[in-house]
């Protein structure tokens, strides 16, 4: 398990030269943790904030092959993805799941064109598929979505791809690396780079926890920074181009009665050229995405007042009750790393497949890509890492490799059924009394006792690692993760041992934090 104190105390063993140090804990760098830590080489990766803090918290919660990059033609970034669709199902079958998608028709074109295209999806598939497409009639489409726009309605074509909970799975990733012998470390920040005749040696880091500063020793330094890729690869040189251009996407959180049943629906083409989803997930219903080139690279980026109005539009037209501002329970923002293509001007073109650069001192970049692709992604990385550091090579094994929690029990009714195999620990936690098997708010299905199993086995330092990505209670109701967060911040105090003064600053904290993710309520 994710247990801070000893990572801290390895970290401190100045004798220790690490094949791997990784820089950033989003899905690119834990998965590469995981999979040199497989190979047996010694792993420090060091995360600023916490873990999934940035873009790997914020995504749709799809777990695809990419109908978009289908229809641009990228059939190798698809081939790719569907082949990783399938091997995160089989690797953490308690969080991949099918989910049913419905195209709907309103023009006699599109059930011909929707239905080869998909064809052409589960072709490209084989024997990692997850359930063959086929038209719909408008009677069988309504049986499926009750609330999609009647209006027009010719049919429908129904698909299957994967869903997931992005910020568990990574944790999860976490503890799976750890088992393996990794140390991971959050709020650990790298604050420059250690060179000896121009070739990296190591980096210089601080415990933005303890403040304090860190020399640590290693063969290949590799940075999977995000939407902060850039400021490391200028660590290195000042004077480096940026490979970064920026885009940024927002979702928005309604209550379940917008999309009752467990079917999704997807739009393909938007105003904007992008694809709409409208998709059942932790009783709530998520629309998404928006496609913003934005100039500047924030940690919490705000939605922009056209991107809301932008989905509610889109959703109007597509289902029968149409959202307004106020039944919007959170917003949400993410931001792409996109790497730039010369002479393409609009984000929504710009590639998704993953690049992976080494400079000329030895510093390994791996960027882009997208959650499905994580493991291919750290595939690659560690092999060419590897070949940097000099070390042995080892082959790689993460194509088999379960990730913790690991299980075959489907119990999606419970609301533990999240943490696989851990959840008959968590359930026998919360219920050692009557105060941790509460729960922390009555529109929210989260007990007490999972802050506890937070901070004891999944590294949670603060009230909004636990609302934001342990519970995922910011990105469903914004308003409820509010009003729990002073109990969660007294039951995180009793834990890690802090007073009342860092109970107040944390509560004060989560709600500024919060006025991002907040409509009219």
């Amino acid at each position: 398990m994710l247990k801070r104190d000893s990572m801290i105390a390895a970290l401190e063993d100045q004798s220790t030269v690490w094949d791997f140090i990784i820089i950033g804990g989003g899905a690119t760098g834990v998965g590469v943790a995981v999979d040199a830590a497989a190979r047996g080489y010694r792993t420090l990766l060091l995360e600023a904030h916490d873990f999934g803090k940035g873009t790997s918290s914020r995504s749709t919660k799809l777990v695809h092959g990419g109908v978009r990059y289908l229809q641009q033609g990228n059939i190798s970034l698809v081939l790719d993805a569907l082949k990783e669709r399938g091997l995160m199902r089989q690797n953490a079958p308690h969080l991949v799941h099918d989910l049913a998608f419905i195209v709907p028709n309103y023009t006699w074109w599109e059930a011909p064109f929707y239905g080869i295209g998909m064809r052409v999806y589960d072709f490209l598939a084989g024997k990692h598929g997850f359930g063959p497409s086929r038209n719909l009639s408008c009677e069988k489409t309504l049986e499926r979505i009750p609330t999609i726009e009647t209006k027009g309605l010719r049919g429908g074509v129904i698909y299957y791809d994967g869903q997931f909970d992005d910020t568990r799975l990574l944790i999860n990733l976490a503890q799976t690396a750890e088992e393996r012998g990794a140390v991971l470390l959050n709020y650990v920040e790298v604050t420059g780079l250690i060179k000896k005749d121009d070739v990296i040696g190591g980096v210089t880091a601080v415990d933005r926890e303890t403040g304090r500063e860190h020399r640590i020793q290693g063969r290949v330094v590799i940075s999977a920074a995000g939407v902060f890729t850039d400021t490391i690869r200028r660590m290195d040189s000042p004077e480096t181009p940026s490979i970064i251009s920026p885009s940024q996407g927002i979702h928005i959180t309604l209550d379940r009665s917008f999309l009752p049943g467990d079917t999704a629906v997807l739009v393909p083409h938007t105003d904007d050229g992008r694809v709409l989803f409208a998709i059942p997930w932790r009783n709530h219903t998520l629309v998404g995405t928006t496609d913003t080139p934005i100039q500047q690279v924030e940690l919490e980026p705000r939605a922009l007042p056209e991107e809301i109005e932008f989905l509610l539009t889109h959703t109007a037209r597509y289902l029968t009750k149409d959202p307004t501002e106020s039944d919007v329970l959170s917003v949400f923002t993410g931001i792409r790393p996109l790497v730039a293509v010369q002479g393409e001007s609009k984000t929504a073109s710009l590639s998704r497949d993953h690049t992976l650069h080494i400079s000329g001192s030895g510093l390994v970049t791996i960027t882009g890509g997208k959650w499905t692709t994580y493991r291919k992604m750290a595939e690659d990385t560690v092999d060419q890492a590897a070949v940097v550091a000099e070390l042995e090579p080892v082959p790689c094994i993460t194509r088999e490799l379960h990730i913790h929690g690991y299980t075959r029990e489907d119990n999606p009714s419970s609301n533990l059924a999240v943490y696989g195999s851990d959840a008959n620990r968590v359930a026998a936690l919360c219920a050692q009394n009557a105060e941790w098997g509460a729960l922390l708010h009555p529109e929210l299905d989260v007990q007490a006792g999972e802050v506890v199993w937070a901070v004891r086995e999944e590294a949670a330092r603060t009230v909004e690692d636990f609302l934001g990505r342990r519970s995922r209670a910011l990105f469903l109701n914004a308003h409820a993760a509010v009003e729990m967060a002073p109990k969660v911040a007294s039951l995180m105090a009793a834990e890690l041992g802090r007073d009342t003064s860092w109970v107040d600053a944390q509560v004060q904290a989560v709600t500024d934090l919060a006025q991002k993710y907040y409509m009219i309520r």
